[in-house]
């Protein structure tokens, strides 16, 4: 059997970087697949650099290391495993991907393939959510320690120190249909996957191949709101609450009074005015089998 070589990427800051590598990279040896492992440099330098000798790309780490990876996905055309070993593994958990590392090196060995879209702001792609307001500053509040320490819980811990400080901004927003919002809100963010911030859904009905992206503004004046649409937002149903503008385009461009950071991913990488695009099928990722999402229920 021919060897695959896999460029192997380990992001050492990855909350889970020492969890299980031995067994990983037996597995996928006993598989056929042959890490390759450079010497340390920024991810996407290195799949540039080794494009030419290598099959395939595997990373380990979560949602911001993918992210940055994500340009010399699309250029090189080389397909993505995952080893999910950050904190939140928002795209790991929209492909069904399994949380056990060894468990997601078998998935490589197997060897299916899923094309998936990717977003884009400004020029910068992104797999999950692209956003601004208070994703912003709990994206600036959460250090590497915090990860670290409290995995998933850290983002709520950061979320409840901010929630009762929210600060409502003036938007608009254009869609590729005409649509035009003027809100005051506390949070707008377009997704591209089905999860984000550690678990929440980013609409019920989502998926990364569908072509679509997924834009809601939360539209409160009250902390308290956010407590009881929490369910809401975990089930990807919030769009059916007044005080949330919620809708699907292929194109929108978001601006505010004065420029306001966004981040991708976890990661804060531009602002506005910002112009979002779906780029469809621009990367292939290693997947279990899958099953589409069921679509909303309708009452009736």
């Amino acid at each position: 059997m021919i060897a695959r070589r896999a460029l192997f990427l380990v992001n050492p800051k990855a909350s889970r970087a020492e969890t299980g590598l031995d067994a990983v990279i037996r597995t996928l040896i006993d598989g056929g697949v042959e890490p390759v492992r450079p010497l340390n440099d920024d991810v996407d330098t290195l799949i540039r650099r080794h494009a030419a000798a290598v099959e395939c790309v595997i990373i380990g780490g979560g949602d911001g290391t993918l992210n940055r990876a994500a340009p010399a996905l699309m250029e090189t055309g080389l397909p993505l495993g995952i080893l999910p070993l950050g904190t939140a593994n928002d795209l790991a958990r929209t492909l069904e991907l399994p949380a056990d590392p060894v468990a997601a090196a078998q998935v490589i060995v197997d060897g299916r393939l899923r094309s998936i879209d990717l977003g884009e702001v400004n020029g910068r792609p992104f797999f999950n959510v692209a956003s601004l307001g208070m994703s912003v500053e709990l994206a600036k509040s959460l250090d590497g320690d915090t990860k670290k320490r409290w995995g998933r819980f850290g983002y709520a811990l950061a979320a409840l120190r901010l929630v009762r400080r929210l600060e409502r901004f003036s938007v608009e927003i254009r869609g590729d249909d005409g649509q035009v919002v003027r809100a005051k809100t506390i949070q707008v963010a377009v997704g591209n996957g089905r999860f984000y911030g550690g678990g929440m859904t980013i609409a019920e009905d989502a998926a990364p191949d569908d072509g679509r992206l997924d834009v809601y503004s939360i539209e409160v004046d009250h902390w308290l709101w956010l407590a009881l649409m929490y369910p809401s937002f975990r089930a990807g149903r919030h769009g059916r609450w007044d005080e949330v503008n919620a809708f699907r385009c292929r194109s929108v461009e978001i601006r505010t009074r004065r420029p306001r950071d966004i981040n991708t991913d976890g990661e804060v990488t531009t602002q506005t005015p910002a112009r979002f695009r779906v780029l469809p099928k621009a990367v292939r990722v290693y997947t279990p089998p899958f099953s589409p999402p069921s679509p909303p229920a309708v009452a009736g």
